[in-house]
């Protein structure tokens, strides 16, 4: 099983089964506590769950939460049943707050996830654009596109042909879309197609060769990725016209 998904059930077993832990655990106190006080434990449960989690994650903590609250912290006990305003109004605001909080938690996770991958994404680019500037040759630019683009992509391998078009395999374009003959080709739904796939360089509106891809089994790069993968192939095909001009390799 991919480790994603470990990682998602992992987090919504926890999502069910904590919460009840929890209530379980501080249960012997409930005369010293006051449910507002319980409420806001699990509330600090739910964003736990969701911060290690993701939103369904949340989502069920929230939920669970309240419910256990309902059955463990209002009268009479152990029943799904509530006679007290004052604890229907807490159980309603731990199941609103927890979902609202949970949501919250979640999207600053997914936030910082997309921050670091975009500087990953910068630093790449920056690196390689230095490198065309400086190198003496365009090789060195090629072989370091390559490495980028293997990590970048999730390839078993990239090669790179100079100024051939042999044959019509799918392409990854301009706007990191990806096309199979003249029909797009849904890389978010079904991953990246399981063959070659070029990449062609150009500078100055000409052409001078094509990285060759091969995805891993189960490649699914961002749309954010492969551009940034068209962004490194422009700056070597830089270094390969500039090399073109000085009359060398």
């Amino acid at each position: 099983m991919p480790r994603f998904l470990n990682r998602d059930l992992a987090a919504v077993v926890a999502a069910v089964l904590l919460p009840l832990v929890v209530a379980a655990i501080i249960v012997p106190f409930r005369g010293a506590l006051s449910n507002t006080n319980v409420a806001l434990i699990l509330v600090v449960v739910v964003v736990a769950v969701a911060t290690a989690g993701n939103r369904l994650a949340g989502a069920l903590a929230a939920v669970s939460a309240a419910v256990w609250f309902d059955f463990f912290f209002t009268q009479p006990y152990e029943r799904f049943t509530i006679v007290k305003a004052a604890d229907v109004q807490t159980a309603v605001l731990l199941l609103v707050v927890g979902l609202v909080t949970s949501q919250l938690a979640a999207w600053a996770r997914r936030l910082k996830v997309v921050t670091v991958t975009d500087a990953d994404y910068l630093a790449r680019v920056h690196e390689v654009a230095a490198l065309s500037q400086s190198a003496t040759s365009s090789a060195a630019v090629v072989t370091a596109v390559q490495e980028h683009l293997t990590d970048l992509l999730d390839l078993r391998d990239c090669r790179f042909e100079y100024g051939t078009l042999l044959g019509h395999p799918p392409r990854l374009e301009q706007d990191g879309t990806v096309t199979v003959g003249r029909r797009h080709w849904d890389v978010e739904r079904k991953g990246l197609p399981d063959q070659e796939i070029e990449l062609r360089t150009f500078a100055n509106g000409r052409f001078y060769g094509r990285f060759m891809l091969r995805p891993a089994p189960g490649s699914r790069p961002s749309l954010q990725a492969r551009l940034v993968a068209v962004t490194l192939a422009d700056h070597a095909g830089h270094a390969l016209g500039v090399t073109a001009e000085r009359g060398t390799r």
